[in-house]
């Protein structure tokens, strides 16, 4: 068996990261388009908005998440907050409690106890664990468990909630489940193997009502039982954008508007959707979208 130190392996699993990056930063960039009043209208018809498109906090975090694995083979958390603090931009759209977390971190706070005093001691149970993880699900293509455990692990520096660490889980599983050697897995089967690898939650039980409504054609309406984000929580956000994902899992474009069009928190849900896909090789993002999306930013790309 390769080890995991091998170039060759590494490799294999930087690249399927990478390619996750991108798929994420494609749909949190141009489902970001979508916040406009203007280009509302496009979005009824599928028609792409003006570019360049600028990705968000979700993107920005998710590149973290890559240097992170390309340094240490493995999620390493001190690493992982001091980059997502050193990173942060405070225009790309994050939330007031994590832009306080990393400014408290920058100026040498412990992310442990202010994550954990988050919302009078109960930790966030926001969907920003999951936005960001895609990528580590596509990098352990090959063992979907230890994704979970990964994305465990690199939920806590900022989102302490449970639900909000099983939706981290349940987004990396299905990242890696998508990008498993042979090819992708039937739409139920890829919700099936989400649900046994996490833990009893709200977010598992909302992937339970998603295994049941994979015969639904309209996503609006699986949205109005899931949620799409509008509530900004874990619990409201991936059982949808996974059972949007599950059904598309060779064409990128129809995941895209499926899960754009029913609104909602469209930038995280298209993320999550785009960077699942994304690290098959059968998802890629179409080449003229990846053109449009603004770049990643130049230290991700060096460091790895």
């Amino acid at each position: 068996m390769t080890s995991d130190s091998s170039p060759d392996y590494s490799a294999g699993r930087l690249d399927r990261a990478l390619a996750s990056l991108r798929g994420l930063a494609v749909g949190d960039a141009l489902g970001s388009q979508f916040f406009v009043p203007a280009n509302h209208p496009l979005l009824k018809r599928r028609e792409l908005p003006p570019d360049p498109w600028q990705w968000t906090d979700d993107t920005e975090m998710a590149c973290s998440v890559v240097a992170v694995l390309a340094a240490h083979r493995r999620i390493d958390q001190d690493a992982l907050a001091r980059s997502f603090a050193e990173r942060h931009d405070f225009d790309r759209g994050y939330g007031p409690a994590v832009n306080r977390l990393l400014r408290l971190v920058r100026e040498g706070g412990d992310w442990r106890e202010l994550s954990a005093a988050l919302f009078d001691g109960r930790g966030s149970w926001g969907n920003g664990a999951a936005m960001r993880i895609a990528p580590l699900g596509a990098w352990y293509a090959d063992d979907p468990e230890q994704a979970t455990h990964q994305a465990e692990i690199s939920a806590y520096p900022t989102h302490q909630h449970r639900e909000a660490v099983v939706g981290a889980m349940a987004v990396a599983a299905a990242a890696a489940l998508a990008a498993a050697p042979g090819g992708p897995p039937s739409a139920e089967a890829l919700l099936d193997g989400v649900i046994a690898l996490v833990p009893k939650s709200a977010v598992g039980a909302g992937l339970r009502r998603a295994r049941d409504m994979l015969d639904y054609a309209d996503p609006g309406t699986v949205a109005a039982v899931l949620g799409c984000g509008r509530r900004t929580s874990a619990h409201d956000t991936v059982p949808f954008a996974l059972w949007s994902a599950a059904r598309s899992l060779d064409d990128y474009e129809r995941a895209f508007w499926d899960t754009a069009r029913v609104g909602g928190d469209v930038d995280t849900t298209c993320a999550i959707v785009g960077g699942v896909i994304a690290g098959a090789q059968a998802g890629a993002p179409p080449a003229g979208w990846l053109e449009r999306t603004e770049a990643l930013p130049d230290w991700v790309r060096a460091s790895v």
